[in-house]
């Protein structure tokens, strides 16, 4: 996170008397750390050594981009770079963490050795996956040991255990009751699989990971050590600043920008609530609405184009679509959470009478765009790129050079040598985390693979919803939704694509309409308890109550994850994805942006005035109504919406429903 007592754009806003304390700051970044790991901070001769290897670890992954290396030795020197820094700087207890310990670096070396190993001889090494000599069952047990290990480091037990119960599943298949049964694989098998193909450890997730989140990740560093984060922030103050609205909507607008090139919820939510909590407090925000909206503002951070999180670049490999195409399907989906997130601070500044927030820095938003605006082109290019025709990787890669070049047109922003050094290292160190997990969630998709797991899950959602479409959507989310209280989201949607989506897809749903549904429901883990790691950060930064922070959250990001029903429940609804004609993209996106305000009014309690139990009822009802996409239900959802409109406005009365309490 950039200190913002050195930021050169001055976004340090003046005028503020609230305060985050630096102990707010150190708690709100533990949040940071549950998610992304807690890595150690050496110096000296330590740190130099382990900043040489970030940076040579980048500096390979963009020559990787630019030039030709094979898929399988890219996948492999990626693992060996993640483990050995994992080990050196993910201790393994807290209490280790100022000091690199002798078996941190046995573990680290015998990493790139599990990795020179395969390498030496790649050509006979795969083709012995069916019958592993004993030598590749030694390297190849030790390199599945290390993964663990990196996995309860990098994202603690739980997610552990998810991974080792996969392994115990493929191994004890004999033994388990119908339907889980099945014939079992010894541990020979189980290491071909895992380790000598591209099928387990080295498979799709460790590919996306070697491929594009490394670059995004390198990118977005890039991005903040030329400071344009804390210039997206005062951009937003600039833009929607001088209203008694300015404060909730300077957070929703910043929250995209500096979203979209992390690609992190809980790193938004942090950086965001650092600068921008006094600015709420100020205007009125009490504590756990504040947070709420923080985390709100951060959950968009994993929803938004260019970057949206890791699991969109999962998405795409996958379905075998271009990146490009996933941006497109998140395109619409984006634009309806920011309206509720806009229409929610809208309301909350009529409920609550939120007052404008002035401050002693009388510069507008033109003179600040012109010296520091060059750090959207990038933003813009990445896109630009991509309709150019050049892949998801090179877009990344030359939007990368692009930052770097640009940023020299201001002095304080310019990389010179030494930022340009500690950017790619800061790179490295943040894809590790993802990576680990990544090759994690390879384990769980050879096992799934192995055994058939996908197809035998999916059978038995589809035979509980009676082959319901609806039925099956509510039991797919809540899967998605219980997995990812317990794993990370790139995690969570991995497992859940491969098991879930097809009882989807085997009832008719579009497999990138599946994959999308699942991708917007895995995100709900980071507002969600007793994970809610962005609220959890928020709360810490605010001094408000967690679990209260985490409903406020609920109640911004509620209306928009309704919508993704919308794009499951009937073929129209494809619609908000941008696919099917044109009448069908407009009509779908239109009725889900007025469900999505009607939600917002019922659940705020508020359109054009405070609203009274009967409207609140039928506000939330033609939410859901608009949520189908069938005629009927979008007439009656817009019926309802008038008639709510229409006695707010005074042109009907007002219905007021009286729930008798016990005692009279």
């Amino acid at each position: 996170m950039t200190d913002r007592r050195e930021d050169p754009t001055g976004l340090e806003i003046p005028g503020l008397e609230v305060r985050v304390s630096e102990e707010a700051l150190k708690e709100a970044e533990k949040y940071v750390e549950a998610e992304e790991g807690a890595a150690s901070h050496f110096k000296g001769t330590p740190q130099a050594f382990l900043t040489a290897v970030g940076v040579l670890m980048s500096l390979f992954h963009l020559y990787a981009a630019y030039g030709i290396v094979p898929a399988q030795i890219l996948r492999a020197i990626h693992v060996g770079f993640v483990l050995f820094l994992t080990f050196l700087l993910f201790p393994a207890v807290s209490r280790f963490r100022d000091r690199i310990m002798v078996f941190d670096v046995v573990l680290a070396l015998l990493s790139v050795a599990t990795i020179v190993y395969m390498l030496i001889d790649f050509d006979n090494f795969i083709y012995r996956a069916v019958t592993p000599t004993r030598w590749d069952l030694y390297f190849g047990v030790a390199l599945i040991l290390l993964i663990l290990e990196a996995l309860r480091r990098t994202s603690g037990w739980i997610m552990l255990a998810v991974v080792m119960t996969f392994l115990a599943y493929a191994m004890l298949g004999p033994y388990l009751p119908e339907p889980w049964s099945h014939r079992g694989y010894d541990l020979e098998r189980l290491v071909g699989q895992m380790y000598m193909t591209l099928e387990g450890i080295f498979g799709t997730p460790i590919d996306v990971s070697a491929t594009f989140i490394i670059l995004f990740t390198i990118y977005g560093a890039i991005l903040q050590f030329s400071h344009a984060g804390t210039f997206f922030i005062d951009f937003s103050f600039k833009a929607f600043g001088g209203s008694r609205a300015g404060a909730g909507r300077t957070i929703v607008l910043s929250s995209f920008l500096l979203g979209g090139p992390s690609g992190s919820g809980v790193a938004t939510t942090v950086t965001l609530g650092a600068v921008a909590y006094p600015l709420l407090a100020k205007a009125g925000y009490e504590k756990n609405a504040a947070g709420g909206l923080l985390a709100a503002g951060g959950l968009g951070a994993i929803l938004s184009p260019p970057v949206l999180g890791a699991a969109a670049f999962l998405i795409a490999e996958f379905l075998k679509i271009t990146y490009l195409d996933v941006i497109l399907m998140a395109t619409i989906p984006t634009l309806l959470y920011y309206l509720s997130l806009f229409v929610m601070v809208e309301m909350d500044a009529r409920k609550f009478g939120m007052r404008n927030v002035e401050t002693q820095d009388s510069s507008g938003l033109w003179p600040l765009t012109r010296r520091y605006g060059f750090h959207f082109t990038s933003l813009v290019a990445i896109v630009v790129f991509m309709l150019m025709g050049y892949t998801a990787i090179m877009a990344v890669f030359w939007a990368t050079v692009i930052a770097i070049a640009l940023s020299f047109l201001r002095k304080e922003c310019a990389l010179y040598p030494g930022r340009l050094v500690e950017a790619l290292n800061a790179g490295s160190v943040g894809v590790l985390g993802v990576a680990v997990t990544c090759a994690a969630a390879g384990l769980i998709v050879g096992v799934v693979t192995l055994t058939g797991l996908g197809l035998k899950f999916s059978s038995i959602i589809i035979n509980y919803a009676g082959n319901s479409v609806l039925l099956t959507a509510i039991y797919s989310g809540l899967i998605v939704w219980i997995i990812g209280l317990a794993v990370p989201i790139t995690a969570s949607y991995i497992i859940c694509a491969v098991i879930v989506a097809p009882a989807l897809t085997q009832l008719g749903v579009p497999d990138f309409a599946a994959h999308m549904f699942i991708f917007y429901y895995a995100v709900l883990s980071e507002v969600s308890p007793p994970t809610a790691l962005s609220p959890f950060a928020a709360a810490a930064i605010t001094g408000g109550n967690p679990y209260k922070t985490t409903l406020q959250a609920w109640k911004y990001t509620l209306p928009a994850f309704i919508f993704p029903f919308t794009f499951v429940l009937d073929p129209t609804g494809v619609g908000i994805l941008l696919k099917g004609p044109w009448t069908a993209v407009i009509w779908t996106s239109v009725t889900a942006a007025i469900g999505i305000v009607s939600l917002a009014g019922g659940v705020q309690g508020w359109l054009f005035k405070k609203t009274v139990l009967a409207e609140r009822v039928l506000l939330v009802a033609a939410g859901l109504f608009l949520v189908y996409p069938k005629p009927m239900f979008d007439a009656v959802g817009i019926g309802l919406v008038a008639v709510v409109g229409a006695m707010q406005l005074g042109f009907l009365p007002r219905l007021r429903l009286r729930i008798p309490l016990p005692g009279g």
